[in-house]
């Protein structure tokens, strides 16, 4: 085993703040008690709340069925310990914080502060507590307090928390203190220990040494500086969706959890339509198909296999004119995907294994002296070429293969490989980076300056800032594993911007809150409200069409919530992007003499509507979409997509199982190279998401 699962599968004690940690403070809104009762591990795990709230608050909030049953309740931010087993406090506890501990005095010191402070409500005070409210205060102010308390001769603690709450406590009172202390009662060291919080009067749980650690990404600012040099795992959500994204991340929980955390939309009478349908297939047809498929699958992909990594299509089977020669190429985007959905396969098949890792290997070999990787590799010459159609510079090439890189070093654990291009990667991080030129946190892309190379998107589109969104987080997962965890902090925290700024900027609602100052774009979205993130947006106008392929990717990485995802699929089903095959790319398509239109989609007759990338079907879009189903928690119609995406695969323009390019938007008809090495690989993909096939 890994030493680093070897260390998760060690922990043998948890110790999670309540507010805005498990909970939300004021809705008390948390998918922690329904996912912990379903998947609590089956191997000895002591669950235990560490909160600022007193102990009649908290069994509160477990007789509500708000959290579940723990083992332990560290209360009044370490001034209590609560068995829940036995019923009881552990006195033995109390009696070490006795020590130098005067009620009286220290109200008489607070008195004398010169300060704006107050007290909070009674219910937050007890014997070993007393708690003010204290708002905006700076450190001076904080350091004042203390310097008060030392000259009156007090040896006590000052715990100040989300930019208003202040505590006084005894010396020895604090949460990772009263951690501590329960620790060494129960024998268990700080190693087999997890700890989570969103706040300053957290920090002491991360004191302890060799602890592991779960920030969620609602962290205030300080916690996150307190923790950045420890040993946490950053979460990408918020609240109780963060730690069970965490608790899966150290094995605790299993990945199923992530699903089980989505609201339950199987009584929405739509989709109890499409699954009424669904139960009407047979589907031991529709598994066996896609079974076969996958065979297929397997042999398409190898096709592709060169000495210089996966090419786009196979070499042998497509005769190539002109500019189509860039086809016979290792693409940084077709091969990043490709190697992305060919993971399941490199325990199983070397050859496969080992193309994956030339293809990046490739890439790297020929990043420029500014960071940015090739658009492609020739295969026959080993020329990169750093542009496509026009000249026009492929921003998302870049981001792809950081993406498959993290994937591939996830899977294989090879730190050793990770090491050797870090440097590399930076670099490309820095280039991409420089294309956020108004420091906005979202990249302004060139026309056609991405995957849809003839369609004419530019500045933000939503398709390549969640790419950059999952870049950053995947970034600052790599720094994870080599140990930098300042550094990958930083990353995980600026993902968390660019997050807050693709759903502010591209779900438009008519309750958005706007920024005094406002683009022409802004004012615009206060005209309507969508059910999807819009494709595109710019200082003077926006693209309210679905680009279906982003808005996968936007649940599939994170960046929006399951609530959202599920609206989004509501329209997408609606509309039909998965008919007659999935997936069309956009909707609704660009026709001549919509203002979105352009004189070139009539070059090579590919972006006519219904064709290429105006509303073409793509399948290897399709393994997305099925994977996006399933995160859903809809796997029964995950199965009927899927086994309608080995359909397509099937159909060719000279014989069966060709997985070509791109199909038809309406016709279903087979379009493009044959044997696309994409479309093979997310195929793959897809049925190993499914379970279908065995690992």
């Amino acid at each position: 085993m890994d030493a680093n699962l070897a260390k998760k599968s060690a922990i043998k004690l948890l110790s999670f703040d309540i507010d805005n940690t498990l909970i939300d403070f004021h809705t008390y809104k948390s998918n922690f008690r329904k996912v912990w009762k379903k998947y609590k591990p089956s191997r000895d795990v002591l669950l235990t709340y560490n909160t600022g709230r007193l102990i009649d608050d908290v069994l509160h909030l477990i007789e509500t069925r708000v959290l579940p049953e723990p083992d332990y309740i560290i209360s009044g931010v370490g001034t209590h310990i609560y068995n829940f087993k036995t019923k009881s406090l552990v006195k033995e506890f109390n009696d070490v914080l006795d020590d130098g501990w005067n009620l009286e005095a220290v109200e008489e010191v607070i008195k004398n502060i010169e300060h704006p402070i107050s007290d909070q409500p009674t219910k937050f005070q007890h014997s070993y507590k007393r708690s003010y409210f204290f708002h905006n205060a700076t450190v001076a102010s904080i350091e004042s307090v203390e310097q008060g308390f030392v000259n009156a001769n007090m040896d006590i603690n000052v715990v100040y928390s989300g930019d208003k709450f202040l505590d006084i406590l005894p010396k020895f009172a604090n949460k990772g203190n009263a951690l501590q202390w329960l620790l060494k009662k129960l024998d268990i060291k700080s190693s087999e220990t997890l700890v989570a919080g969103d706040s300053g009067n957290d920090s002491a749980m991360f004191d302890l040494r060799d602890v592991k650690g779960i920030v969620v990404a609602n962290a205030h600012e300080e916690l996150y500086q307190y923790t950045k040099h420890r040993q946490v795992y950053h979460s990408e959500k918020e609240k109780s969706d963060g730690i069970i994204e965490g608790l899966v991340y150290y094995e605790i929980l299993s990945e199923d959890a992530i699903i089980a955390s989505n609201v339950d939309h199987t009584d929405d009478f739509f989709i109890k339509q499409e699954l009424s349908h669904v139960a009407d297939e047979d589907e031991d047809e529709k598994v066996a198909f896609i079974r076969e498929g996958y065979k297929k699958a397997i042999d398409a992909l190898k096709k592709n296999i060169t000495p210089l990594g996966f090419s786009a299509c196979s070499i042998k089977d497509n005769v190539a004119h002109g500019t189509d020669e860039n086809y016979y190429s290792v693409w940084a985007r077709d091969g990043a995907i490709t190697v992305i959905g060919a993971l399941p396969l490199i325990y199983k098949d070397e050859e496969i294994h080992q193309c994956a890792r030339q293809t990046l290997i490739t890439l790297f070999e020929h990043i420029s002296r500014n960071g940015q990787i090739p658009s492609n590799v020739r295969i026959k010459d080993n020329i990169p070429d750093y542009s496509g159609v026009g000249g026009i510079c492929s921003i998302d090439s870049g981001i792809w293969v950081v993406i498959a890189f993290y994937e591939y070093v996830n899977v294989t654990k090879d730190i050793e490989f990770l090491r050797k291009y870090i440097s590399d990667i930076k670099e490309t991080m820095r280039w991409l980076g420089a294309h956020d030129s108004n420091n906005d946190a979202l990249l302004e892309i060139p026309e056609a300056g991405d995957w849809t190379d003839l369609f004419g998107r530019s500045y933000n589109i939503l398709y390549d800032e969640i790419l950059w969104y999952r870049s950053n987080v995947c970034f600052g997962r790599m720094l994870e594993m080599l140990g930098d965890s300042e550094q990958a902090g930083e990353f995980i925290r600026w993902s968390q911007v660019i997050k807050k700024e693709i759903v502010q900027n591209f779900w438009p609602s008519t309750q958005q809150q706007l920024f005094q100052s406002v683009s022409f774009a802004e004012k615009q979205f206060t005209l309507g409200d969508t059910s999807y993130l819009i494709a595109q947006t710019t200082p003077f106008d926006f693209s309210w069409r679905c680009d279906v392929f982003g808005n996968v990717l936007a649940f599939l990485h994170g960046t929006i919530d399951a609530e959202k995802a599920h609206q989004t699929f509501r329209f997408m089903l609606g509309v039909g992007v998965n008919d007659p095959f999935p997936v069309a790319n956009v909707y609704p398509v660009v026709s001549p003499g919509d203002p979105d239109w352009r004189p070139y989609y009539t070059v090579n007759l590919l972006n006519l509507p219904n064709h290429y990338h105006n509303g073409g079907i793509w399948p290897f879009v399709g393994g997305f979409w099925v994977k996006f189903v399933n995160k859903l928690g809809f796997k029964e119609m995950a199965i009927s997509e899927l086994y309608k995406l080995a359909q397509i695969n099937k159909e060719g323009i000279t014989e069966e199982w060709e997985f070509t390019e791109w199909a038809h938007g309406t016709t279903g008809k087979p379009m493009g190279k044959a044997y696309q090495a994409w479309s093979a690989a997310q195929y793959i993909s897809a049925c190993h998401d499914l379970k279908i096939i065995k690992k």
